[in-house]
């Protein structure tokens, strides 16, 4: 009886062991999340958070996946290619404009009038050298309707230019050089290693460094998902933007050991080499997205007859 009695007991111990082994073995699962991010440095608070750990930290396990086109980051969103992704303000405003259901669940990038990594370029010989000259060219955007495009156009009406005049046509950043090296186009609207590649090269040169006109901490990047995904994940999301949240601050420590260790990070995911990764400027960080900032990209938006819905930026923001 006491053998029988010991090895029942034994099997019991073995089966709230295996079960406390099966609680734990869930918990340590982490959740498994697709973002989208494109060729801008801008993301450089999720690159430092996949690549320190951050990510790992608070349970997540976040795949991130380089998307040519930032206008195509919201239909990748809701086809459920991506649980997350970084499209600009206006294409994420658009979208919703479309009837997309998305949220914002924080920030990239933001404008600063310090940051001259943003500018139109011109071709060399093409002859422009001040907003009017555009009229009637042909002017590549790494997005139609992007942030690129839209405070560009912004810039030529401030400068009295009908934008309407000037012919825009969709071209990837990693395009831009071989477009106006080959006369397909007569400028770009671009950014970072891009525009050091046809500024090196003498194939272009800086018309205008256009953006440093707008005003500081603007976000060019809005960290999005679908409005169905980030309630049901909604501890997943508070999760991702602790981490980002410290991305940023990695990112916002300019001590040279953080600098070499987010280029190595932006050299990997923006696929460019070391070298011309040195040259960039990084583009400061701005975690937390507010309704006064998405209220000026709507208006800025409306005044461009972009919009064909009125769209309350109170719901669209994860709190």
């Amino acid at each position: 009886m006491k053998r029988r009695s010991l090895i029942q007991s034994l099997a019991g111990l073995t089966s709230i062991g295996l079960a406390g082994t099966s609680l734990i073995a869930r918990a340590q699962e982490k959740i498994k999340i697709a973002f989208g991010y494109s060729a801008v440095s801008d993301f450089a608070s999720v690159f430092i958070a996949k690549e320190e750990g951050y990510f790992d930290k608070h349970g997540l396990d976040v795949d991130l996946k380089f998307i040519p086109l930032n206008s195509n980051i919201p239909a990748a969103i809701e086809s459920d290619s991506l649980q997350l992704g970084g499209p600009t303000p206006t294409i994420f405003l658009q979208s919703v404009d479309g009837g997309l259901n998305h949220m914002v669940v924080g920030g990239g990038g933001v404008l600063s009038k310090t940051y001259t990594e943003l500018a139109v370029v011109a071709r060399a010989g093409s002859g422009i050298r001040k907003p009017q000259d555009f009229v009637g060219k042909k002017v590549g955007v790494p997005g139609l309707n992007a942030l690129l495009h839209v405070t560009f156009r912004l810039w030529l009406k401030t400068n009295g230019v009908d934008y309407k005049k000037v012919i825009f046509i969709e071209a990837p950043f990693p395009q831009h050089a071989d477009l106006i090296r080959g006369g397909s186009l007569d400028a770009v609207v671009t950014a970072g290693p891009f525009m050091a590649r046809i500024l090196d090269s003498s194939t272009g040169y800086v018309a205008a460094y256009y953006t440093t006109f707008l005003p500081d901490g603007q976000p060019t990047i809005l960290y999005a998902g679908k409005r169905d995904w980030v309630i049901k994940n909604a501890s997943a999301v508070k999760e991702f933007q602790k981490a980002v949240m410290e991305g940023a601050a990695f990112v916002l420590n300019r001590s040279p050991k953080n600098d070499a260790v987010v280029r190595a990070a932006m050299s990997k995911y923006l696929r460019l080499p070391p070298p011309a990764v040195e040259k960039m400027q990084i583009s400061p960080p701005g975690p937390v997205v507010t309704e006064r900032q998405l209220q000026w990209w709507l208006a800025l938006m409306k005044e461009q007859d972009m919009l064909k819905t009125i769209i309350n930026p109170a719901g669209l923001i994860v709190k």
